[in-house]
């Protein structure tokens, strides 16, 4: 799994939750149900905003909604996820995109790729994404040749540039491709009014995705010898840092002006998590649970304050003295192979260490290694709000970005 925009699911609400699992599942889903099991792959976390944009200016229907089956990635559960037009315009550009990643790791010859056959397979993966994107696309309106151009385009551009080079140039592409796909949300929501302020925060989103990308790649790439936007136009990180937040300001200022049904999902996603994960990629953020789980201070090495607020109240069934509470009901506990397959999803899919999570055996509930990650409650920047007022915590938005 892949992408910029990846939200702590303690930063979201219950319903914003569900929401953004039912957009993600809802991408997964329709790859493989248009381009086959192994399409599936290509799910990332930057495809679905194509999906809840498409959703937040149509409005959520009934029909918007189907539910899955168990799936290992869900815990065995079945799911509201979402379906339609906005799932499969996300599938076909996850596919373009994802073509476009696997050709540029064959450029740059990363790991097994440096071998002459798996390049040659990798490229004709590649390709079969392209042509299956581009079917996809078709029957939905959408050109993908428009994507295409610009990841060719990538590479002469990338083999011209050199210091001095405007790091703008450089984005440029991924820009282009990015602006289509937002905007194409309005020609499938029926709100062409919206196609250009969706293209100008597509762009910025663009940007960004690239900026970042070659911020978290910097060192490896200068390791490997791979080639670098940010080391090629001799970048400093200060200036991508300057490029980054004007364009976090400039997607705030496009949503502004684009039309939504309901856009608390599309503002957490693009206002707040596209903010944190800058923050991430320049290191300037971290889960603030991790804050007090340093070292001891002696104050706290020996117990709490006087007045122990943390005795039990009177008539607690759990205080020294008081008879064994009942003992819980039993649930159904899980096969060895089934178990196993919930803890492979769990795993994968980071449940086991951010979040709450279900014993894939037991089917208890277990706190995650990184429990309460959520840090919107302790500072909204442009909310100033926390609570069931906050867009991160509650159902409304009460700021002004």
């Amino acid at each position: 799994m892949f992408g910029i925009v990846r939200p702590c699911t303690h930063r979201l609400s219950d319903g914003l939750r569900a929401e953004w699992m039912a957009h993600l599942c809802g991408l997964c889903l329709a790859l493989r149900a248009d381009h086959g099991q192994f399409a599936r792959i290509v799910t990332n976390y930057d495809g679905l905003i194509v999906s809840v944009l498409t959703e937040a200016q149509a409005g959520r229907t009934p029909a918007g909604r189907r539910t899955a089956g168990p799936c290992p990635l869900r815990a065995m559960r079945t799911a509201p996820v979402a379906r339609g037009e906005g799932a499969r315009l996300a599938a076909a550009v996850s596919l373009v995109l994802a073509s476009a990643k696997v050709r540029d790791h064959v450029a740059d010859r990363d790991g097994l790729l440096a071998r002459r056959p798996v390049a040659a397979a990798a490229r004709r993966v590649a390709a079969g994404w392209d042509r299956a994107g581009a079917r996809t696309g078709a029957a939905l309106g959408f050109d993908t040749a428009l994507l295409v151009d610009a990841v060719d385009r990538q590479t002469g551009i990338e083999s011209l540039a050199g210091p001095g080079t405007p790091l703008l140039t450089v984005t440029e592409p991924t820009e282009t491709a990015t602006a289509a796909a937002f905007a194409h949300t309005a020609v499938l929501a029926g709100k062409p009014r919206n196609a250009a302020p969706l293209a100008e925060a597509g762009r910025l989103f663009g940007r960004l995705a690239h900026l970042l990308d070659a911020v978290e790649d910097r060192e490896a790439d200068a390791a490997a010898g791979a080639w670098n936007p940010l080391t090629a136009t001799g970048t400093p990180l200060a200036e991508a840092r300057r490029l980054c937040d004007d364009a976090l300001h400039g997607v705030r200022l496009a949503l502004r002006e684009v039309e939504f049904a309901d856009g608390t999902l599309v503002h957490v996603l693009l206002a707040h998590e596209l903010r944190r994960s800058v923050d991430r990629a320049f290191g300037t953020s971290s889960c603030s649970h991790q804050e007090g789980s340093g070292p001891l201070t002696p104050d706290a090495s020996f117990g709490p304050p006087p007045g122990n607020p943390y005795g039990a109240p009177p008539g607690d069934p759990y205080a020294p003295g008081s008879p064994p509470p009942p003992p819980r009901p039993p649930r159904d506990r899980r096969g060895l192979i089934a178990g196993c397959l919930v803890w492979a999803g769990l795993a994968c899919t980071c449940q086991m260490c951010c979040g709450t999570y279900e014993d894939p055996w037991s089917r208890e509930r277990r706190e995650a290694l990184c429990n309460n990650c959520g840090d919107c409650c302790e500072a909204c920047d442009c909310c100033g709000q926390c609570g069931e007022g906050c867009c991160c915590c509650g159902d409304s938005c009460g700021c002004d970005c």
